[in-house]
Order: C-alpha cells, then structure tokens, then sequence
C-alpha cells in the first residue's frame, strides 16, 4: 500500500477476483472552506473483499448531551450540516455528521460498480457499530434518508426517534410493464441528456415520478465530470436571473465551475478530479424505484418494520421540493410512531432544506428530543 499526496490506492482481490481502487482526497482540498471550522473524525471498516474503507464524521457538541446522527445524500457531504450544527450543539445537542463513502473526506472506491445501495447501508451499518452510538435521534434528508432508515431497521436498539425530510423509502412492485420497458429504453438508449433537459424533467415534465427520475440517474451516470459544485450553487444560492444566464451561458460553453462561490469551491472539494466521482455518479441508478430493482426485498422487509415502528417519527418536509414534494404521506399512513406529533412543512425549504432553513429545521429535531425524552 502507498500514499501520496492525492491518492490512497489499496490493493485488495473483491469477490470476482478484480482489483479494487480507494481513492482519498488530500487534506488541502479541504482547507479555508467558507463556516466548516469543524474537527475531523476517522473510522476504517472493511469491504467485503477485505479492503480497508475509512469514514469521516464530524462530532460536535457536549460529548453527554442528546445524540443527533445527520446524515445527507446525493450529490453533497457533510458540509451541508454547518448551518444546524450551531443550532443544535447550543440546544446541547451533540450532531454526528458522517460522509457517506464516496464523497467529502471519506474514501472513494473508484468504480461505477462499488456502489450499491445495499453496499452503503453494510458500510456505514460497520461505521455506526464500531462507533458504538446508541440513543440516537436521527435526522436524514435525500439518500442519507434511504440508507439510515435502513439503518434504523437493522439496528432498532440504538435509535430512539426519528426524523427525515425530503427522502423516502421507495418499494414499487406494482410498476405496469409499459412504464419499466420506457424506463429501461431511456436509460439504455437515449442521448445523455444535458443539465437544461435534466433540470426541466426533473421540476416541470409531467408524467410518472420514475419516468423523471430517470433523466436524473442517467445524467449522473453517464457524465464523467459531473459539474457537482455548479449544479448545488445554481439549486441553493440566489443569484440574480442575468447573472445565473451567464453562468449556465459559460457551462454551455465548457467551462466547469462558471464564476464559483464560495459554496460551489465547498461542493467540489472532495472532487480533486473525474475519477473521485463515481459514488455521486452511481447512487441514482440504485435508488429501488421499479420493481426490476435490486434492493426490492429489502425495502419491502423494510416497510414490514416500520409498519409497527412505535417510536417517535417526525416528517418535516419542504413544501416545494419537486423530488419528494408530498412524499411524507406514505409515513403518516404507515408508521405508528407518526402519530400524534407536530409535523412541519418547510416553507421555502427546497430540496436541500439544510441550506434554506436550517433554524427551522433544528427547532423541529430539538422540540422532538426535548417532548419525547
């Protein structure tokens, strides 16, 4: 095994008898990033073929006080959680915030192929247990809601609430043929489509929710370099409409990161070149949205749980995100523990409500904790 300055390479045979690579961005990528003063934390758990894969969590807060796991997704790190860590740790919150494998200071398998959605829920299942946490309350927004509330499911004992917004756990056996045979076509056959179409299938074409999801997991899936940084500045950033033309005029263009603020250098950070891309470039493919998907049993075993999960379940879910936007319904039916609690629509709050209403939302998790202990 050797290190250099931008790469961890570790040798190891996987279960097909190939060559696994991890990728490790190098420390200075991470420096002087905007309001992310925050320690870094390390844990290495193994692959199934043997592989070291080491972890990043941030671990704010009184090491005593109630313990909140924040978990994102796709395509972003733990860098996403700077604006409630404050909220929360002056609540006497302590907040773990971890990067899923893939992205910000965690390791990177370097294929397509690594990432699975079960492979995640095995991986940071190894990280929660190693760690040794319990009495958690959990908070998870887009895949970190897909993989905690797996995670809740295998390891019931040490989880004490629940929280989760703008996510899902998708189990769709009953998808007519027609609409899996179209998915299917598209995403084999088609052109790669281009940040505007994607954009505009996303929150504008009609349709079924798989069928527009589609053109999401294609463009990741088929760009090698993701424009991650761009994407998440022009989503969660006002900017005025000329000067946003301009931007997505200089994209056109060629050029990656137009004009970059401080948030979008933020997001790409983790990112020191294409072949560190693969986790965010894999993960939309493996959300379960047809009844051809790989995780179906586990995500019907999944419902099976929840379906008697008593515990406290908050939904606290913004009120114009066009991915999830009336996603907490399926919650509310299902799961006892939702009953009889304030749930929240966040106002404004946009996919990543993290970034536009994180005073609101840590309020909810705290009154949660505080109402319910």
């Amino acid at each position: 095994m050797t290190v250099d300055d931008h790469y961890l390479f570790k040798i190891a045979a996987d279960l097909k008898g190939k060559i696994m690579k991890i990728l490790r961005t190098p420390d200075e990528r991470f420096e002087n990033l905007v309001d992310y003063p925050f320690l870094p934390n390390y844990t290495v758990i193994q692959t199934a073929d043997g592989s070291d894969l080491r972890i990043h969590h941030l671990d704010e807060g009184p090491k005593d006080g109630p313990l909140v796991l924040c978990m994102h997704g796709q395509p972003v790190w733990s860098y996403l959680y700077r604006k409630m860590i404050p909220h929360l740790t002056a609540a006497g919150c302590r907040v773990i915030a971890p990067d899923l494998p893939g992205y910000g200071k965690s390791d990177k398998p370097a294929s397509l192929d690594d990432y699975s959605y079960e492979t995640q829920v095995e991986w940071l299942g190894q990280w929660l247990t190693q760690n040794g946490f319990t009495n958690i309350t959990f908070f998870g927004q887009d895949w970190g809601g897909l993989i905690g509330l797996r995670l809740v499911v295998n390891h019931e004992e040490r989880f004490d609430r629940v929280v989760i917004s703008n996510t899902g756990l998708p189990y769709n056996p009953d998808v007519p043929e027609s609409i899996i045979k179209k998915i299917e076509d598209f995403r084999a056959n088609a052109p790669t489509p281009s940040l505007p179409q994607m954009q505009k299938a996303i929150g504008q074409m009609p349709g079924e929710q798989a069928v527009k999801f589609a053109y999401w997991q294609k463009f990741c899936w088929e760009n090698e370099n993701m424009p991650i940084g761009f994407m998440m500045s022009m989503m969660m950033e006002k900017t005025a409409k000329p000067l946003q033309a301009l931007k997505f005029l200089m994209h056109s263009l060629g050029m990656y990161s137009p004009l970059p603020t401080s948030l979008a250098k933020a997001y790409d950070a983790p990112f020191p070149d294409p072949s560190y891309k693969m986790g965010p470039r894999a993960m939309p493919s493996h959300v379960p949205t047809l009844p051809t998907s790989p995780s179906l049993e586990e995500q019907k075993n999944a419902w099976d749980f929840f379906e008697k999960f008593e515990k406290p379940f908050l939904c606290a879910f913004a009120d114009n995100d066009p991915v999830t936007q009336g996603g907490e319904k399926q919650f509310l039916d299902r799961v006892p523990g939702t009953k009889g609690l304030p749930h929240t629509s966040i106002k404004g709050g946009g996919h990543f409500v993290q970034e536009n209403a994180a005073e609101q939302l840590s309020r909810e998790i705290v009154q949660l904790i505080q109402t319910t202990s």
